[in-house]
């Protein structure tokens, strides 16, 4: 069953910009293993933590380190959740979350489905 669904766009050059005016940005919203990615990557990966967010319902007690985007052996984008995410998608019974990114034409856009 779905239990929520979330998209989220980010202009690519206002992100480099807004990222360019204040590096503490990468700290702040990014896992130490996300870091390191090239911004429009970073670009996809805070639309995918936005939209991860409309897909739970629920923002109480969330940081941005509570979401991590990893890619497997076949660069497939997935989450790992941690602390206040981990317990709002316990709670809200959701076991699995499905996530597509892409970027082009000057946007970078993410597309959640939470199921349980």
């Amino acid at each position: 069953m779905i239990i929520g669904v979330g998209v989220d766009v980010v202009d690519l050059t206002r992100f480099e910009r807004s990222v360019g005016r204040t590096p503490a940005l990468r700290t702040r919203l990014f896992t130490e293993a996300e870091r390191s990615l090239p911004l429009r990557s970073l670009a996809g990966r805070f639309a995918a933590k936005e939209a991860l967010i409309k897909a739970l319902g629920d923002s109480s007690h969330v940081t941005w380190l509570d979401m991590e985007i990893v890619s497997d052996g076949e660069r497939n984008p997935s989450f790992l959740l941690h602390n206040a995410v981990a317990s709002i998608a316990e709670r809200r019974g959701i076991t699995q979350i499905h996530l597509s990114m892409s970027h082009d034409a000057g946007i970078a856009i993410a597309y959640v489905v939470a199921e349980g």
